[in-house]
């Protein structure tokens, strides 16, 4: 079963998704289509609430390796590193981020493992994006007022296909 990715406006991208009970048969499959629809957008890393299931669950795969991660928490961060970020559900829009440069993370892996990552950089990035989507925080949420107002002005143009398909719009830290 394919998935299409929800966008910017879909009340779904604003609610806080449940913890998930039960590792099963049909959490791999959601694990599955996940990653398919993450490699054709295409991505480095989707949140379940991006298509949809409002579950704590999301996929990476930023080395060739796909994982799967169930009900994750970061538990500990530090630094600071600023980044262009973007995001699947703001298809075309990337922003300049001030996030923590490192992250401890725990959740279960898809056979139920409780496992701990240390993550830096793109990485620690990446788990503190895919967090936000399952608590209902989008990368708007997350920017200076005048970067948003930047940021919407810029999406709406590419949503109303006033930039040509394709089209990339970087806004940086103000």
């Amino acid at each position: 079963m394919g998935y299409d990715i929800r966008t910017y406006g879909d009340p779904v991208l604003a609610a806080v998704a449940d913890e998930v009970e039960n590792i099963d048969g049909k959490l791999v499959r959601l694990s599955q289509a996940m990653l398919q629809a993450m490699y054709k957008a295409p991505g480095l890393g989707l949140a379940a609430p991006q298509i949809g299931v409002q579950k704590q669950i999301f996929v990476y795969d930023i080395d060739g390796e796909p994982i799967t991660l169930i009900n994750p928490r970061i538990v500990e961060s530090s630094g600071e590193w600023v980044y262009d970020e973007g995001c699947l559900s703001i298809p075309g829009l990337y922003v300049e981020m001030l996030r923590p440069k490192q992250v401890l993370l725990e959740a279960l892996d898809i056979n139920g493992n409780d496992i701990r990552v240390e993550a830096d950089e793109l990485l620690a990035r990446l788990f503190q994006h895919e967090l936000d989507h399952l608590n209902g925080v989008l990368m708007f949420d997350r920017m200076t007022d005048d970067q948003r107002k930047q940021a919407l002005i810029e999406y709406r143009k590419l949503a109303d296909g006033e930039l040509p398909r394709g089209e990339k719009r970087h806004i940086g830290l103000k």
